[in-house]
């Protein structure tokens, strides 16, 4: 049964005659971000998620428009995962009359807080830089949200130890799991009148350079599923191997490696993997390595105090950090940039949307000998999309460049799990599961998705709509 939200009522229904449990998703519905789904009970409403639209512009314009539901509804808001599409609208969201609780683990907590103070002080020198130069179609061009904002939200911030289970109210209860893909990445196991809902957050890799795979979370009346990689299997080759190669290839023509890293995760990953491969003396130990994003650099020695996330230990940590030289000053980057000779640089964004790595973009673009390497998901609509669909040239901040560089993808390198192993994560739940809700996706990527896991597991699998309501179970009884 569904139930559509037609824009203009109340998404959430309120008072004791409520006998049901519906699923609702206000992003990362058809769309890989933007994560907000709430689980709406007789006895609370509970967001999971409160992310920011990235990508094509029609997604990114739905940050400004108010959230179709009553804000002061919602109990509780617990969330996967620090990554801005997670967790970046939380400023809006206490700005706009939230005043609950915001459940995470420790690591996700320290993270979120960076990255939603990185990404207001952006969004502030934006609107500065629009306002100055005549850019922006709005007069004057103002930040989505301010520091301030981020302020205001810390205090609702409530860690939780993992597995341990948290009472939001009567007959509705939580616990985390860690799930890979980020360090304090979790996924959220809901007990709801005697049911078990699981949201599975983005669900790592099963094997990865620095975390430990997904945990299991045993049974499962209902899950709600990430999808983002639903039709792709990634390569079966050595990813070390193969960033080797494109490095000596180019160290060899005498190019520069330019990779673009997500802050939080993607960045230590690839930094410890450029570490291994001079210990082994399978690139020159000589190269230059920089890590070009204060926000990566504060983010990695954040997560060093939570060596238990990690399989590696804190003095191999340290050893990697002292091999890389960070740029905090972004006056700096000009220096690198003409720094002469080969070098290898790590930058934010890791989908090209903003940040410093834009300015490498456009001096390392127009020279053959470079090598831009992509090594995770790229959003529709993104920078980084158009170089995997080999366009001539790019747009950067209001001007063209050729794409001459050789445009590479290192597809192990993903934080994402890949078709085979969501299906694997899944199984867990194979004799119990009546209903699997597939969100955070493409939608080619689910589609391809559900007819996998109805053919493979004979599940019942739907896709989530933006706003529509899933109707989940009628409960039993009169409360």
């Amino acid at each position: 049964m569904n139930e559509s939200f037609n824009g203009m009522e109340s998404a959430i229904e309120t008072g004791p005659a409520i006998q049901n449990v519906y699923l609702q998703s206000l992003g990362a519905a058809g769309t890989v971000t933007g994560s907000k789904h709430l689980l709406l009970t007789p006895g609370g409403n509970v967001m999971i998620d409160c992310g920011l639209f990235q990508g094509i512009k029609a997604l990114r314009e739905k940050n400004w428009e108010s959230l179709p539901v009553n804000l002061a509804d919602i109990s509780a808001l617990i969330l996967t995962h620090a990554h801005l599409d997670h967790c970046g609208y939380i400023p809006l969201l206490v700005r706009n009359g939230y005043r609950n609780k915001i459940y995470m683990s420790q690591p996700t907590r320290d993270l979120v807080e960076l990255i939603l103070r990185d990404c207001a002080k952006l969004q502030e020198e934006d609107a500065q830089k629009a306002n100055k130069y005549g850019y922006s179609r709005h007069h004057p061009a103002k930040a989505l949200y301010t520091v301030k904002d981020v302020e205001a939200a810390l205090p609702y911030f409530e860690v939780c130890e993992i597995h341990k289970t948290i009472s939001l109210a009567k007959q509705l209860s939580f616990s985390l799991y860690p799930c890979g893909h980020i360090a304090g990445a979790c996924s959220v196991k809901i007990s709801c009148f005697e049911k078990t809902i699981v949201f599975s957050g983005d669900i790592g890799r099963d094997q990865s350079e620095l975390l430990p795979g997904p945990e299991l979370l045993g049974q499962a009346d209902f899950v709600v599923m990430e999808s983002t990689y639903g039709d792709r299997l990634h390569s079966k080759n050595d990813t070390s191997q193969d960033l080797a190669g494109a490095i000596n290839d180019t160290v060899f023509n005498k190019g520069n490696v330019l990779i673009p890293c997500f802050a939080v995760g993607r960045a230590l990953e690839v930094m410890h993997l450029i570490y291994r491969l001079k210990q082994h003396n399978l690139i020159p130990s000589s190269i230059p390595v920089y890590l070009d994003s204060p926000m990566a650099a504060v983010a990695g020695k954040t997560l060093v105090h939570f060596p238990e996330w990690f399989t590696i230990d804190e003095k191999e940590c340290a050893d990697m950090f002292n091999s890389v030289t960070i740029n905090k000053d972004y006056k700096d980057t000009e220096k690198i940039i003409k720094r002469a000779g080969p070098k290898i640089v790590l930058a934010a964004s890791g989908m090209l949307t903003g940040g410093r790595v834009l300015e490498y973009l456009k001096r390392y673009l127009g020279d053959e000998r470079n090598t831009i390497l992509l090594i995770g998901f790229q959003a529709e609509g993104t920078r980084g999309r158009a170089l995997l669909n080999h366009i001539h040239e790019l747009k950067i901040h209001g001007q063209y460049y050729p794409v001459v560089a050789k445009v590479q993808e290192i597809e192990g390198l993903s934080a994402h799990a890949d078709q085979s192993e969501l299906i694997t994560w899944l199984k867990q739940f194979h004799n119990s599961v009546s209903e699997v809700y597939l969100v955070h996706g493409e939608p080619c990527a689910q589609d391809t998705l559900r007819v996998k896991i109805q053919d493979e597991l004979k599940l019942t699998v739907k896709i989530m709509k933006p706003y529509h309501k899933e109707l989940l179970f009628t409960l039993n009884q009169q409360l």
